[in-house]
C-alpha cells in the first residue's frame, strides 16, 4: 500500500465510521511505530513517525539520545559523532535521522492493521457508549440479527449497535426470528473487552412500564401514574395506576376506547395477560383490587407484620389463587404483602385467621 493509499483509505473511514482523522492519524502513528519495531528489531531502536496528510507523506526517523559512553547502539549516539552531524548538539540532546525503511513484511504490515484496528474498536466501542449511557430504562425498536443457542442478538440505535438478549431477559414461549423488529427495553450498558455492551430485555416489567408511557397520553403527561408493576412474562401482569386528576379516570385512560389502547400493549406481548389495578393507599383495599379477577369478600391484616387474609367465595377460590399460584403470587408481588387467601367457608371455620389453623392457599 503506497503513503497515498494510506490517507485516502483514512478518509474513507472518516465517512464511513464517522470518526475524526485525527484519530486514525494518531492510531496509525503507533502502528507504524510498532511495526517498525518488530521489522528492524535489533537494529533500529527508538522510532518517530510525522505523517503529513496534506502532502501524503509518511517520514521515518530514528531518535537517539547523545551521551559522553555508547553503551546501548541503537538508541544512544556518541557526543562526538553527534557533533558530526550538527555541531550544536550537546550532551542529553536527541538526535534524529530520516530513514527509509525497506518495503514492510507481511508481519509488519499485519501489525499495523492490528493496531488500527483496535483504535477503531475502542473509538466504536466509546462511541457506543456515549449514545447509550442515557438510554438505560429506555424502549428501543431492534432487529433480531443472529441467534444463538442461548442469546438473541439485536440491532438497536442509530450506529446499529448490537443488543444482548440473554435467556433469562427472553419470554417463555415467545419465538423469534433473523430480521424480526421488537420492541425491547434496555437494561444496562456496560463496557466489555469487545466493546459496548447493551443487555436488553423483552421479560423486564420496565417493557411493560414503557409501552404504556408509549401508548397512554395521560402517563406520558404524568396525570396516570404507574405505581406498581409485577409481571410473569408472556403470561401475566399485574399494574397497579393512580390518577393525580380526580376528572380523569385512570384505567379507561389506560383501557382506551373499546380496549384499543391496552389491545394494542397486550399484541406487542403476544397475548399476555394484563390486570389493570387501582391502586390505593389503603393497603387492605389495595390487596383485595389486586387479586382481581377474583372477587374478594374482605381482607384482614394478621399479626405478622405485612401479612393479610383475604376471604373469596368459595367457587371463586381457584380464580384467586390462579394457576400454579400464579394470580396470587402476583398479588403478593404488586402489593408487597404475604397474602393467605381462604375460601369464605373455610375462613369461617378458623373464626377469621386462628394461628394454629391450616390454610387453603397461602402464598
Amino acid at each position: 500500500m503506497t503513503n497515498k493509499d494510506f490517507f485516502a483509505a483514512l478518509e474513507d473511514l472518516e465517512k464511513e465510521k464517522g470518526i475524526p482523522q485525527s484519530v486514525f492519524l494518531e492510531a496509525l502513528e503507533n502502528a507504524l511505530v510498532s511495526a517498525c519495531k518488530k521489522q528492524y528489531v535489533g537494529t533500529v531502536g527508538a522510532v518517530e513517525i510525522r505523517l503529513n496528510p496534506e502532502k501524503g507523506s509518511i517520514d521515518f526517523f530514528t531518535v537517539k539520545t547523545v551521551v559522553e559512553d555508547v553503551i546501548d547502539r541503537e538508541n544512544e549516539i556518541s557526543l562526538e559523532d553527534a557533533k558530526n552531524i550538527k555541531k550544536s548538539y550537546k550532551l542529553g540532546d536527541k538526535v534524529t535521522e530520516k530513514f527509509v525503511p525497506k518495503d514492510f513484511s507481511r508481519i509488519a504490515a499485519q501489525t499495523a492493521k492490528q493496531v488500527i484496528l483496535q483504535k477503531i474498536h475502542e473509538t466504536e466501542r466509546d462511541a457506543a457508549m456515549n449514545e447509550f449511557s442515557n438510554k438505560e430504562g429506555e424502549l428501543l425498536v431492534g432487529v433480531v440479527r443472529k441467534i444463538d443457542a442461548k442469546n438473541v442478538y439485536v440491532e438497536i440505535g442509530k450506529g446499529q449497535i448490537e443488543g444482548v438478549m440473554l435467556p433469562t431477559d427472553q419470554v417463555p414461549g415467545e419465538k423469534y426470528n433473523v430480521n424480526d423488529k421488537l420492541k425491547v427495553f434496555v437494561k444496562r450498558v456496560k463496557s466489555g473487552f469487545h466493546g459496548a455492551q447493551v443487555l436488553v430485555s423483552r421479560s423486564a416489567p420496565g417493557l411493560v412500564r414503557k409501552l404504556f408511557e408509549e401508548e397512554v397520553p395521560e402517563i406520558k403527561q404524568g396525570t396516570v401514574v404507574i405505581k406498581e408493576i409485577s409481571r410473569e412474562a408472556g403470561a401475566r401482569t399485574k399494574m397497579a395506576i393512580y390518577s393525580e386528576d380526580e376528572r380523569v379516570d385512570a384505567i379507561g385512560a389506560c383501557v382506551g376506547n373499546k380496549g384499543a389502547r391496552v389491545n394494542a400493549i397486550v399484541e406487542e406481548l403476544r397475548g399476555e395477560k394484563i390486570d389493570i389495578i387501582p391502586w390505593s393507599e389503603n393497603p387492605l383495599e389495595f390487596i383485595a383490587k389486586a387479586l382481581s379477577p377474583a372477587k374478594v369478600i374482605s381482607v384482614t391484616q394478621m399479626d405478622a407484620e405485612r401479612t393479610a387474609m383475604a376471604v373469596v367465595p368459595d367457587d371463586k377460590l381457584s380464580l384467586a389463587i390462579g394457576k400454579d399460584g400464579q394470580n396470587a403470587r402476583l398479588a403478593v408481588r404488586l402489593t408487597g404483602w404475604k397474602i393467605d387467601v381462604k375460601s369464605q367457608s373455610a375462613a369461617a371455620k378458623l373464626g377469621y385467621g386462628a394461628e394454629e389453623a391450616e390454610t387453603d392457599g397461602e402464598v
